[in-house]
């Protein structure tokens, strides 16, 4: 049994083979995770139903986890950020830059092969996902 927030199995298990550089997706209900990921990034499903489990839930819970250099965001289709986006920034630890890009580019960086973890949520807001890339540890 852990004491810990983060007590999915198998998140635990990709999470623990990540390493530097490597990058996280939380993905909102529209995403087309089978063909926009990369093939050999682990899927894990959240979405349980509409709104079960949702994106600022998940990266709630994995700001206190790992340690994340950066992030990348999908823009709106008029390039600017989704409302969501404000969300995820206050979670953030402070001085982690977000970058935004269009919907074919953060696609293109999704199916990057550092891409080691994919989370499908039942997140209903377009435009809300996040893709984290794993930090240092300090020692």
């Amino acid at each position: 049994m852990l004491k810990y927030n983060l007590l999915h199995p198998e998140i635990l298990e990709a999470l623990g083979g990540a390493g530097h550089g490597s990058k996280i997706l939380i993905a909102d209900g529209n995403y087309p995770f089978s063909t926009r990921a990369h093939p050999a990034a682990r899927r894990v499903y959240l979405n349980l139903a509409p709104g079960l489990v949702n994106a600022v839930d998940v990266l709630r819970v994995l700001v206190g986890a790992i340690p994340i250099e950066a992030a990348d965001v999908m823009l709106t289709a008029e390039g600017k950020e989704a409302p969501i986006i404000a969300e995820f920034r206050a979670l953030l630890p402070e001085g982690v830059p977000v970058h935004g890009h269009d919907r074919f580019a953060f696609y293109d960086l999704c199916r990057d092969p550092d891409t080691a973890l994919v989370i499908a949520t039942g997140e209903q807001r377009v435009y809300a996902n996040i893709l984290l890339t794993v930090g240092v540890v300090k020692p």
